[in-house]
């Protein structure tokens, strides 16, 4: 097992980077998917999708899912490090960011938090913390305070649906009614 950067090139102690797999066990390929195995096998490892990497020790910390890396700008966020800092406030129960399409940026990054019962958590509040604990350009742009969060049949939370989902309610707001 091994971290590689997009270049093939094994990663350092706690350098990020996509986790690779090879050996004996390792499957040969895609039986008639010449295309998945082409993405797949690269560099003589097979890829796994994963985002991870090895701490000083040499145990194996994952951080996401490359298809779910927003690119904001060239600069790639990991959505669920943001997810960890709106966690860490005390008034959200539950928190989802994720990447919508951006003229400017080609992607940028929204949330949508569930607040703690009782609490009175308003979308500025929610954007000064991350302003205090997230690099710039790792702050989500806009906030959707919900009671709920849409998920899968086997009850999942998938960043693309809940991106869809927030998209046509902002879709659906900016549309004037007639007559309005």
């Amino acid at each position: 097992m091994a971290v590689l950067d997009e270049n093939g090139v094994v990663q350092g102690a706690n350098s990020n980077g996509e986790v690779c797999i090879r050996g004996p066990n390792v499957t040969k390929g895609y039986k008639n998917n010449p295309e998945a195995n082409k993405s797949a096998f690269q560099f003589g490892w097979f890829h796994t999708g994963d985002l991870g990497f090895f701490d000083s020790d040499g145990y194996l910390h994952l951080v996401g899912r490359i298809k779910e890396l927003i690119n904001r700008g060239g600069e790639k966020i990991s959505p669920i490090e943001v997810d960890a800092v709106l966690l860490s406030h005390p008034d959200i129960a539950q928190a989802v960011a994720f990447g919508v399409p951006d003229d400017k940026y080609g992607e940028e990054i929204n949330c949508a938090v569930i607040p703690r019962e009782g609490s009175n958590l308003d979308e500025a509040e929610v954007a000064r913390f991350c302003k205090k604990n997230l690099a710039a350009f790792k702050v989500p742009k806009k906030v959707f305070i919900t009671d709920s969060l849409p998920k899968t049949a086997t009850g999942k939370i998938q960043r693309r649906i809940v991106s869809e989902h927030f998209l046509a309610q902002i879709s659906t707001a900016k549309v004037p009614k007639f007559g309005a």
